[in-house]
């Protein structure tokens, strides 16, 4: 009997509450809402190391990203070049072993950027940007269009199997979709299972890089989240980020719209598993941030919404870490599980049962090459330093040890009930019988991720 196929789409920088159906932001999602209805909604998948590289390495092979090496982004400027390593293994490479059709479309951002080895690459790659050529690296995906990573929404560019770079004179999620329909087309014909990972980059910023046909799906105004700040809520700039950002996501929309009509009209929809997610979120204002990379729900909390033939619908309250989602996906298909991941399946919990979780870990590293700097002259480890957060369904407990030497350490806890928005944390000492029994699930999660993180300063 033909495996189903697994079709999964995630966007960047896309949070948890920029969707109608999760009733936070007042963003119009219509196809993703009518999607969630006939899935698995799960409110509380979470991005183990809210930065792209970090979460994709960890998607993709089912494990922490700390235990990858995956300590930052794929850059420039730091004394080592950070990717994801041919020798790890990934879920393309798990499915292109049982036969399966393997292809990705859009932003990849798992591969050593090009500008650390040459100031001048064949391939015109710029800044962090990377073409991964056929082989090892790019994981037994045998149909590529891709990049590394760059933010030019409305004029992309990508590569194939040569060095030649494509550019595209369009908005590159409506691009993007074009290009994975055309090969699913192909790809169906195989009579193979097929697996297809459609990578959009918006709603990453630049925010203003949209156009205007996007740009007017989006007119709400006020609504704003508590933990916007009062002065933020009539200025200027921000307001035309904020309209961007849930324009792009409108704009997501209207694509997933057609790859869904596409998968229905051909029989693919009942035939497949279909994920819908984002690799990390947006503060958007909240707090008076932009950006990931922070511990708050904006942040950490991502999009997942789960069909699969014979699932169901319901709503999964099991905490889902980024790690977590490739062996559970792979039961879901009736594959093996490498015994290289170190994340959990929590397919009983998409079923309605009990999940393998009672916690989510998380993490970040001062990763840009001004804040490692400082770190390294003063013979510091820079990744000693960040932060960690244990997160369950009611706390989130965070200790900061801060992104720039000197910083004092800070320990915090939020009561997720009383306080959703994460405005009134309380300040807690090391000797705080909480502080330890949350520190001793950093430590035990330290010890299996290879962590450094110094807890006790």
């Amino acid at each position: 009997m033909k495996r189903k196929n697994l079709i999964y789409v995630f966007a960047d920088q896309w949070r948890y509450q920029a969707m109608g159906c999760a009733g936070e932001d007042r963003v119009d999602t219509p196809a993703m809402d009518a999607f969630a209805r006939e899935s698995v909604f799960c409110d509380t998948a979470l991005s183990t190391y809210p930065l792209c590289s970090p979460h994709r390495a960890a998607l993709l092979t089912g494990k922490n990203p700390l235990s990858l090496g995956m300590w930052t982004n794929c850059k420039i400027g730091l004394n080592e070049a950070i990717m994801l390593l041919p020798q790890e293994r990934a879920i393309s490479d798990v499915l292109k072993a049982e036969g399966y059709e393997t292809g990705y479309v859009g932003k990849w951002h798992l591969d050593a950027s090009e500008l650390n080895f040459s100031a001048h690459p064949a391939s015109g790659a710029e800044e962090w940007d990377a073409f991964t050529p056929p082989g090892e690296r790019r994981h037994h995906f045998d149909y590529w269009y891709s990049y590394g990573a760059m933010n030019r929404h409305t004029k992309p560019h990508y590569w194939m199997d040569d060095e030649h770079r494509i550019e595209v004179d369009e908005w590159s999620p409506e691009h993007e979709t074009k290009v994975f329909i055309d090969w699913l087309e192909k790809a169906r014909t195989t009579g193979r299972p097929i697996l297809g990972f459609l990578s959009w980059n918006p709603p990453h910023p630049p925010y203003g890089d949209i156009d205007e046909e996007r740009r007017a799906l989006w007119k709400e105004e006020g609504d704003f989240r508590p933990n916007v700040p009062e002065g933020w809520r009539s200025d200027p700039d921000y307001l035309a980020k904020r309209r961007d950002y849930f324009a792009a996501v409108a704009g997501l929309d209207q694509q997933f719209a057609i790859l869904v009509d596409y998968l229905k009209r051909t029989g693919l929809y009942d035939e497949s598993i279909i994920v819908l997610s984002a690799d990390h979120g947006d503060m958007m204002g909240s707090h008076g941030l932009y950006g990931k990379n922070f511990w708050y729900e904006e942040s950490v909390r991502i999009p997942l919404v789960i069909h699969a033939p014979g699932l169901g619908t319901r709503v999964c309250h099991a905490p889902i870490m980024s790690e977590d989602q490739m062996p559970t996906l792979l039961e879901l298909l009736g594959v093996e599980v490498p015994d290289t991941v170190n994340g959990v399946s929590q397919k009983a919990a998409l079923e309605g049962g009990p999940s393998k979780r009672d916690h989510s870990y998380h993490m970040m590293i001062p990763g840009m090459p001004e804040m490692v700097a400082p770190y390294r002259e003063r013979g510091l480890d820079n990744r000693c330093f960040g932060w960690r957060c244990v997160r369950t369904a009611k706390e989130k407990y965070v200790v900061d040890n801060g992104t720039s030497p000197g910083e004092e350490q800070r320990r915090m806890l939020y009561d997720l009930e009383a306080d959703p928005y994460e405005m009134r944390p309380e300040i807690l000492e090391a000797s705080d019988p909480r502080s330890k029994r949350y520190d001793a699930i950093i430590r035990a999660e330290k010890v299996v991720h290879n962590d450094i993180f110094l807890l006790e300063r």
